[in-house]
């Protein structure tokens, strides 16, 4: 009679479940394992450092809005996860960590590796289980992926001893009657009378707004999104993480007025987002004191929560709970008695296009990170998945660049993580090979997991990388930031030696060209790396997120 390992039947469990890609780093006890996913005809990504396994598979999840899968080796691989695993527990993204662990049947004799990783990963994590019974393997796997998208999504952890990966059974004593099972995904509806409660507030609104996040990606809502905002005739924003879901150039959207719409409005539907410190807990002074809150969330402690009074608060999931708007407010809400208000947006979206903040600075040295963002915004394709990462080039680019796609915008989220650049664009490349993805890095956050060039190249993965090379961390004008110094170092060179095609820009006339011949390159299946010094005094002047900043 056949036996299987754990090793075997965790593989098999992880294709059961639909897992097409791995990302990880060898290493005991894991090597079987891994040598068992390929076998079962999952491709293995192995990856320069565990943290970039945890944000590709990230920014796969994202883009697919499915759980994704990375592996560790046991002590320092996985601990080596959780920057990038609590990374994904703060922007809500389903990730499956695998992490082998010291032997069980050895735990507390000091043994190699040793330490309680199931502790350790509960606290970045949604759910985190380990496995004690190779019959049972099937089924916590299973567990897994169910609880990463139950609900709101969110990373989980499954803690493999040693031990038990490398011994064996006989294959018809494994339970595999739960193994693959379809995850539920569940779709709650909102409760009808809160429905017609928020129908009949903004039948009484003169100056709604929506502003949607996240959520909207996760549960596909995009569609019942535009069908609302448009039969409504409502304005509408997004956090920096939900970009995408309605297009930035619709006829509602008023980006220039953020600010003006965030203190005027009269009513605030909140979709899909936390009401944290991107937008300022939906707080005065900068959301209007008496305006009524409503909020549509799946998850009820959310809602409940809430650091300023909910007014009008739906459990269920946006897309269920939009499709109900739809149908009840026929006839009850007419765009026309918002045209004052959106009048008064385009209006004020139109003059403030035309101020100097708002018009690309003039072509001149050193090379302004605005004129950067708008050279890559005028090159890139509509569909194109665009990842920003660092710190001025990142609020440059969320006021510059603009996004087309649900789901196609990637940046550091909520927990504010830097050098997630690179590694999101590996994962994103993977999970849409057919898209064109562009990478815009800050130099400092750049170096942080620069090497997964190496990864890219190694495994094929053609995706452009442009760096802001500004010298260091941040702006720096008074040059009085102790750290911020990196120099203006040739990451071009360091990238032709790891396989790519390099580029190095100083003039504002060479950008434009240099990102074409480099999108060629990257068209022909290279890993392309353009390198622009630009001006190390921009200091962009965005919305302050918390009393300390660099």
């Amino acid at each position: 009679m056949a036996e299987l390992t754990g090793s075997e039947i965790l593989a098999r469990s992880l294709k059961n479940e639909g897992t097409k890609d791995l990302f990880f780093i060898l290493g005991g006890p894991m090597q079987l394992a891994e040598t068992s996913c390929l076998k079962e005809g999952i491709r293995p990504i192995d990856v320069r450092h565990e943290q970039a396994a945890a944000l590709m598979a990230q920014a796969y999840s994202r883009l697919l809005q499915k759980p994704a899968v990375c592996m560790a080796a046991s002590g320092p691989g996985v601990i080596n996860l959780t920057t990038g695993i609590a990374n994904a527990l703060i922007d809500c993204a389903p990730v499956v960590a695998v992490g082998g662990s010291s032997s069980i049947g050895l735990f507390g004799r000091q043994t190699f590796q040793e330490i309680d990783q199931l502790a350790i990963m509960k606290t970045c994590t949604k759910w985190s289980d380990r496995i004690y019974n190779l019959k049972r393997i099937p089924e916590q796997v299973n567990n897994a992926f169910q609880h990463a998208m139950g609900g709101k999504p969110g990373p989980v952890y499954l803690d493999c001893p040693a031990d038990l990966l490398y011994e064996k059974i006989p294959e018809s004593a494994v339970d595999w009657s739960l193994s693959g099972r379809p995850l539920l995904a569940p779709r709650p509806m909102g409760n009808e009378q809160r429905i017609d409660e928020l129908v009949g507030a903004l039948a009484q609104a003169k100056q709604p707004i929506v502003l949607s996040g996240s959520g909207v990606i996760w549960s596909q809502a995009w569609d019942e999104l535009r069908a609302f905002v448009e039969k409504a005739g409502v304005p509408f924003y997004t956090t920096p993480q939900g970009r995408g879901v309605l297009p930035d150039d619709h006829p509602q959207s008023y980006l220039a007025m953020r600010a003006s719409a965030f203190r005027d409005a009269d009513l605030i539907l909140i979709v899909g987002t936390r009401m944290n410190f991107i937008i300022g807990h939906a707080a005065p002074p900068r959301f209007a004191a008496k305006a009524k809150i409503a909020r549509i969330d799946i998850d009820a402690a959310e809602i409940a929560s809430s650091p300023r009074k909910v007014d009008i608060g739906i459990v269920g999931d946006c897309k269920m709970v939009l499709q109900q708007m739809l149908e009840r407010m026929g006839g009850k809400i007419e765009p026309e008695r918002y045209a004052p208000w959106r009048k008064r947006l385009g209006d004020g979206e139109a003059a403030k296009r035309k101020e100097p903040s708002f018009t690309p600075p003039k072509a001149g040295e050193p090379i302004h990170p605005l004129q950067l963002c708008e050279e890559v915004k005028n090159f890139m394709r509509r569909d194109a998945i665009l990842v920003v990462d660092g710190q001025e080039i990142l609020n440059y680019g969320r006021q510059s660049m603009p996004t087309f796609t649900p789901g196609h915008r990637l940046n550091s989220g909520p927990f504010g993580m830097m050098g997630v650049g690179l590694p999101f664009g590996v994962g994103a490349k993977v999970a849409k090979p057919d898209k064109q993805v562009i990478v815009v890095h800050g130099d400092g956050s750049f170096g942080l997991n620069g090497m997964e060039l190496d990864t890219a190249v190694r495994h094929k993965i053609p995706i452009l990388v442009v760096i802001s090379l500004n010298g260091g961390w941040t702006a720096d004008p008074k040059h009085e930031k102790v750290g911020r110094n990196l120099g203006y170092t040739r990451y071009d060179k360091m990238a032709e030696g790891l396989g790519c095609y390099g580029e190095y820009v100083e003039k504002p006339e060479e950008i434009g060209p240099a990102l074409r011949r480099a999108q060629k390159k990257v068209d022909q299946g290279m890993v392309a790396l353009v390198n622009v010094k630009t001006d190390e005094n921009a200091r962009a002047g965005t919305v302050a997120f918390s009393s300390h900043s660099t």
